[in-house]
């Protein structure tokens, strides 16, 4: 009976000797609110600093004050609905029909990427040689080809945008597990069902992390596109204080286009966690 004791308390000593707990440093305890903040304070602090002490010009890099006080400006004009509003919902018209586009496009050619032959040995070689291209050369043939209007803008944010979704879209048809297919096989399901009741739903997670890195692109593409083609957006505004050497103008017309990208890039994550609720997503994600 003693013996048996001890070997009892032997193994649940070895049992808790071998178990595995991964150690969870300091840093990656601190909650991500916390985080974000230190982390923004020590940005405000450098760029103080940096300025206080004049070792950049003012005319290339303004004081954080500055660019508030221009921040605090920009927010009035556009609560009040003046020019700088008609030029931000231009940029968000092109940023919103540019992705819709770029989706299209994307899962077209994604479903035929993945799901043929003749796609993945024939189309994806050319799709990979245009995305290696340099983008912005084509503005000046989306001006040609569409005019200076917004067609223009919404093609090229468009082009940028749409690669990555064919990359996540094919990639995740290929995700689906080979004896799934084979079930569906056996079970005598057609291709067409094959593809949208396991590939699809399969594949959901490589296609929306294709969608938000199109997401992020897409407001690059409209804004080149007013830089080099004209046009009337948000685009246009930084251009002409640029022109100025109104740098203030310049950090915050960005600031506020950063916070246009970031909240089409939050509608595809809440997107994804709707559609794909049984995936715990971890890295990219914005939760507090």
């Amino acid at each position: 009976m003693t013996d048996l004791r001890a070997n009892s308390s032997s193994s649940s000593e070895t049992e808790q000797d071998t178990v595995w707990e991964q150690e969870i440093s300091f840093i990656d305890s601190v909650p991500r609110s916390i985080a974000m903040i230190f982390v923004f304070l020590v940005f405000i602090g450098t760029w103080q600093l940096i300025t206080g002490f004049g070792l950049v010009s003012p005319i290339i890099l303004p004081t954080p004050l500055e660019t508030l006080k221009d921040m605090i400006f920009v927010g009035k004009n556009l609560i009040t609905g003046d020019y700088m509003l008609v030029a931000l919902w231009i940029t968000i018209q092109e940023v919103i029909y540019g992705f819709a586009l770029a989706i299209a496009i994307g899962f077209s050619l994604g479903v035929l990427v993945g799901e043929t032959a003749f796609g993945e040995k024939a189309v994806m070689p050319y799709l990979v040689a245009i995305d290696t291209m340099p983008k912005v050369a084509f503005a000046p043939l989306f001006v040609a080809w569409l005019g200076f209007g917004i067609e223009s803008k919404v093609a090229l944010a468009a082009f940028i945008a749409t690669f990555p979704i064919v990359v996540g879209t094919a990639a995740g048809l290929h995700a689906a597990d080979e004896n799934a297919r084979m079930l569906f096989k056996t079970m005598g399901a057609s291709r067409m069902q094959t593809l949208i009741k396991m590939k699809l739903p399969t594949g959901l997670p490589q296609i929306f992390t294709g969608l938000k890195i199109g997401a992020v692109g897409v407001m690059a593409g409209a804004i080149t596109g007013e830089f080099l083609g004209g046009g009337k957006g948000f685009g246009e505004l930084i251009r002409v204080a640029a022109s100025q050497l109104n740098t203030p103008r310049v950090f915050s017309l960005i600031l506020y286009l950063s916070v246009v990208g970031l909240a089409l890039y939050l509608i595809v994550q809440w997107t994804q966690r709707r559609v794909v609720f049984w995936q715990k997503e971890s890295v990219g994600s914005y939760d507090a």
